[in-house]
């Protein structure tokens, strides 16, 4: 197993949830940290909340502004001196029907979750190339495995990113290049309250589903030894997780599945 303590890693969306968990978790491991998100005044917080918050560096980034990435990029590298491992953990859900999505709604998901997350890791493969050796993580969800109402764009972006990383895994394992990506289930964070509704705005509320479920520091916990395992794929959640098999050998019978589940939570409602 290669361990991750003592390496260099820049976490993305680390202002929150599942990133800062990750801050917290490989701090405690001696890890030189880059921490990033919108939020600068959030990352300091985390930062000053580390075990070692002199080996942690705060770069406020934005996944909507691509043109900067390279120079960002160049200051994450700059900070230690490399960079070995990238955990692209930024991103945003969404949470309306179609129908009721406006275009506008699905290009920002996918600028964001997608052309983002392609952006900083583009930015960061020279680099992981001259040295040849590199590790990018990019948390996706079950919902890039299969789909479930009303999550069409987010799970559009998510299904784009296995896409994506599943070809960079290949064309770069000669550099020395691993390539893990994560699929959580519900997970106990603002996603549900911070999703994208079909104007654009807000939900501005929980999800029953993801208030009952996984702690973030467990999330951590077993993304890390993910990371150390190098896997290629790590499904975590609950009972979700069975959609990703469903969904391999009885697509049909995780529809009707889905289906049911979707007209009992709207009858609930």
């Amino acid at each position: 197993m290669n361990r991750i303590n003592g390496k260099t890693v820049w976490i993305t969306g680390a202002s929150s949830g599942i990133g800062e968990a990750l801050a917290y978790a490989l701090s405690a491991r001696d890890c030189n940290l880059i921490i990033s998100s919108r939020k600068e005044v959030e990352l300091l917080r985390v930062k000053n909340k580390c075990h070692n918050p002199e080996k942690v560096s705060v770069i406020p980034l934005d996944l909507e502004i691509t043109e900067t990435m390279t120079e960002t990029a160049s200051k994450a590298i700059a900070e230690f001196g490399k960079i070995d491992i990238l955990i692209n953990n930024a991103g945003i859900s969404q949470r309306s029907y179609i129908i009721d999505t406006k275009l506008e709604v699905y290009k920002k998901l996918m600028e964001i979750n997608y052309l983002g997350t392609v952006g900083i890791t583009k930015a960061v493969l020279p680099h992981f190339i001259s040295q040849q050796a590199g590790h990018f993580v990019t948390v996706t969800s079950l919902m890039g495995k299969f789909g479930a109402p009303p999550r069409s764009g987010y799970c559009g972006s998510k299904h784009a990113l296995h896409g994506f990383f599943d070809v960079l895994r290949l064309e770069h394992e000669k550099d020395g290049i691993d390539v893990t990506m994560v699929c959580p289930g519900y997970v106990d964070t603002n996603v549900a309250k911070n999703a994208l509704t079909g104007d654009g705005s807000a939900q501005g509320t929980d999800d029953i589903e993801n208030k009952n479920g996984l702690q973030v520091d467990l999330v951590a916990k077993k993304m890390i030894l993910a990371i150390e395992m190098k896997k290629h794929e790590k499904y975590m959640g609950g009972k979700e997780v069975i959609g990703v098999y469903l969904k391999r050998f009885f697509p049909r019978l995780l529809h009707r599945f889905v289906l049911r589940k979707t007209e009992k939570k709207s009858r609930q409602q």
